[in-house]
């Protein structure tokens, strides 16, 4: 493959600039492609792609595709890495504009989910806090916010944001998304389909905005935006890649423009959140145990947290947690407490 040492200096590709730089301010600069198509280094870990006036762009949309927020998932950053290093092999032409993203360099450089604050929770504003000022997670996620709005309104069409993410824990469903609440809003069958092609067959729809970089994106930009977990928290070189071909050749089918292929729509299997768990303070006592699975399922009457003022119960239909952490801040997020739509529409 021919680097373009223009993007990347000596580095072999995108990540290995990525992770050689982490600590470095990097200054903007772009290369042309032999068909037409623009690269824009933004910043580190931060690539657009604009195909050339002409192309036709046959599904009328500009794609924002973020991985590496949190520094110690990694495979999605291996799959996104290796798109990149095939649109500059020549491979295949870009048919959209694309906003590529490594979020959290140094946490990928040290393996860790974050250095300082977990940046998933930094966007839609809440960079700005003032826990939260002078730290590195903080500054990035508002960088990455302004990189986006800035993308979003030099673009005419639909605006899609995928962020790929791994689980810290085990899942009982390997895949799932989880779609950004926004008042009225349901999920399209277009989205839901390219879920399943991404052999993504499970959605958690959210009750509330959040502070997480794809709530950010759908609820200020306008954007159909789902946050992807793709399955288990492993280390760069022991992904087996063979689990994350779906997500690899969906995000290519999409960035070349072809068409979708048929997917069945019952395959979808929809939650709703019914109860956020929040760390109450000294007092809060979390009894799910470290290490159980995400969407395990608890019955009727168990209780899940108290506190010295009150407590929760299931209630009369048996609840699924997820993202279970009782490691979190005060204030933070311990938990999600979901239960199944079954086969009522998204």
């Amino acid at each position: 493959m021919t680097i373009d040492h223009t993007l990347f200096d000596t580095a072999s590709d995108w990540l290995a600039h990525t992770l050689e730089h982490a600590s470095k301010d990097i200054t903007e600069t772009h290369t042309q492609l032999a068909d037409g198509t623009r690269i824009n280094r933004k910043a580190l870990g931060v690539l657009e792609v604009i195909p050339p006036a002409d192309r036709p762009n046959p599904n009328n949309e500009a794609l924002i595709i973020s991985a590496g927020v949190h520094g110690n998932e990694t495979a999605p950053i291996e799959v996104l890495n290796g798109l990149v290093s095939e649109l500059l092999n020549g491979e295949w032409q870009v048919a959209c504009p694309l906003l590529l993203i490594l979020g959290n360099p140094p946490a990928m450089v040290q393996g860790d989910r974050f250095t300082e604050a977990n940046m998933n929770r930094l966007f839609h504003g809440a960079h700005g806090k003032p826990e939260y000022q002078g730290l590195p997670e903080a500054a990035r996620a508002k960088q990455l916010e302004d990189f986006c709005r800035d993308f979003a309104s030099r673009h005419e069409g639909a605006l899609n944001h995928y962020d790929l993410h791994t689980a810290i824990r085990p899942s009982q469903r390997e895949k799932f998304a989880l779609y950004p609440f926004v008042e009225g809003r349901n999920a399209p069958k277009d989205q839901c389909d390219f879920l399943l092609e991404a052999d993504v067959d499970t959605l958690l729809l959210q009750h509330k905005e959040g502070t997480t970089f794809s709530s950010f994106t759908s609820s200020q930009l306008g954007a159909e935006s789902f946050t992807i977990e793709l399955g288990k928290v492993r280390p760069f070189g022991e992904n087996d890649v063979n689990r994350f071909t779906g997500i690899r050749d969906a995000l290519r089918r999409r960035f070349r423009g072809q068409p979708a292929p048929a997917q069945d729509s019952d395959r979808m299997t929809v939650f709703k959140v019914v109860f956020e768990i929040l760390n109450t303070g000294d007092s809060f006592q979390f009894h799910i145990p470290d290490d159980v699975a995400n969407f395990t399922e608890y019955a009727t009457g168990e209780v899940i947290w108290e506190d010295n003022e009150t407590s929760y119960r299931v209630g009369d239909i048996p609840e699924s947690i997820v993202f279970p952490n009782r490691k979190v801040p005060v204030g933070q997020r311990v938990g999600l407490l979901i239960r199944p739509l079954g086969n009522e529409q998204a």
